[in-house]
C-alpha cells in the first residue's frame, strides 16, 4: 500500500512559504486573519455548485463550499477588512484541476470596489511569484467579441445553442438556457486560448451570484474572474449588501434548482439578518491556492501540490 505523500517535500515546503507570505502581506495591509466553521447547517444555493452534506447529531449539515457567508457575518459585526486561509469542499469535482477538498484564500476589503480588489490581487500574486507578472483586463462581452466574433447582447438563444453545438463538438445544447450556453463557450471555446494572467470582468447580471449590479449599467454585475493560461484562479465581486435583493436571488436559485430537478436548499437566514443589520461597502474574492501554487511552481496538476490525494 502506498502511504507516501502525493506532493514532493519541496513542494510542501513551498506551500508553507506561500502561506507565510500571504499572512505577512495581509497583516502589513491592515487585514485581520479570521477562522470560521467548515461544517454549518446551511450552504450556498448556487445552481452550479454542489455541496457535500454530512449527517450527525440527528441533523444534516454541510461542508462549506466557501467561507463567504460566515465572513460576511463578521463584516456586519464590525470586523473591518478580513482574510482567511481554509479548506473548502464541493461535490463531484475531481480531475487535473479539481479535488473535492481544496484550499482557498478568501478576503474582504472594506471601502474597495472590484477594480481596487483586482489591483490588490495583482500585487499579491506578484509578491508570491517572486518575479514581475503581467496582467490584462477585458470585459466579459468584449472577450466573446474578441475570441468568437460573437455579440452576446444581440445573439438569440437559438444562435447561442448553435454556437455551442458547432464550437464544442458532441454537445447537445438544445435544452440549454442562455447562461448555460455562455458558461460552456467560455470554458470550452474561449478559456483554452487565453494566455497569461487575465481578469474578465462585468459578467451578465444573471450570473451575479453575490455581486452588486453595476450602477451605470444594470445589465452587468461588478464581478470578475482571474484566469492564468485559461485556468480559473479567482472569483470576486463588489459585494451585494442589500438583504432584500440577496433573498430574491436565493429564491431564484431555488426556482432554477426545482426546474432542473435539483434539491432546493434552505436559505441562510443568518446571513440575510447580518446584511439587514448593515454592512459597509466592500469587495471580496476567493482565490484557489492549490491552482495558484501549481502555476507558481510550473506544475501541471494539482495532484503535485496536494499533500495526499486518495
Amino acid at each position: 500500500m502506498n502511504w507516501q505523500p502525493t506532493a514532493e517535500l519541496d513542494v510542501i515546503r513551498q506551500r508553507a512559504r506561500v502561506y507565510k507570505q500571504i499572512r505577512t502581506f495581509f497583516n502589513t495591509r491592515g487585514c485581520l486573519e479570521v477562522d470560521t466553521p467548515l461544517l454549518m447547517p446551511t450552504t450556498g444555493t448556487d445552481i452550479n455548485i454542489a455541496s457535500i452534506s454530512v449527517t450527525g447529531n440527528n441533523r444534516v449539515q454541510y461542508l462549506q463550499t466557501s467561507p463567504e457567508y460566515a465572513m460576511k457575518r463578521l463584516l456586519a459585526a464590525g470586523s473591518g477588512s478580513i482574510f482567511q486561509i481554509c479548506h473548502a469542499f464541493r461535490q463531484g469535482e475531481a480531475g487535473r484541476l479539481h479535488n473535492p477538498e481544496f484550499s482557498l484564500l478568501e478576503w474582504y476589503r472594506c471601502g474597495y470596489d472590484y477594480h481596487a480588489l483586482m489591483d490588490e490581487i495583482e500585487l499579491l500574486v506578484t509578491t508570491l511569484s517572486l518575479s514581475r507578472c503581467s496582467f490584462r483586463r477585458v470585459g466579459y462581452r468584449e472577450l466573446f467579441r474578441q475570441s468568437l466574433q460573437l455579440d452576446i447582447e444581440a445573439a438569440s438563444l437559438e444562435e447561442l445553442r448553435e454556437q455551442c453545438s458547432r464550437r464544442v463538438p458532441g454537445t447537445d445544447a438544445s435544452g440549454f438556457d442562455i447562461d448555460q450556453c455562455l458558461d460552456l463557450l467560455l470554458a470550452m471555446a474561449i478559456a483554452p486560448g487565453l494566455k497569461g494572467y487575465l481578469f474578465v470582468y462585468d459578467y451578465p447580471i444573471s450570473q451575479a451570484a453575490l455581486a452588486r449590479a453595476n450602477p451605470n449599467d444594470g445589465s452587468v454585475a461588478e464581478r470578475f474572474e482571474l484566469f492564468h493560461d485559461g485556468i480559473e484562479l479567482a472569483n470576486g465581486f463588489s459585494e451585494l449588501t442589500d438583504a432584500g435583493q440577496q433573498r430574491a436571488r436565493f429564491e431564484q436559485d431555488n426556482r432554477a434548482r426545482r426546474e432542473r430537478g435539483l434539491p432546493q436548499l434552505e436559505i441562510d437566514e443568518r446571513l440575510l439578518a447580518a446584511l439587514e443589520s448593515g454592512i459597509e461597502d466592500c469587495a471580496g474574492v476567493a482565490l484557489g491556492l492549490d491552482r495558484l501554487l501549481m502555476i507558481l511552481l510550473g506544475l501541471d496538476s494539482i495532484d503535485q501540490v496536494l499533500t495526499f490525494r486518495d
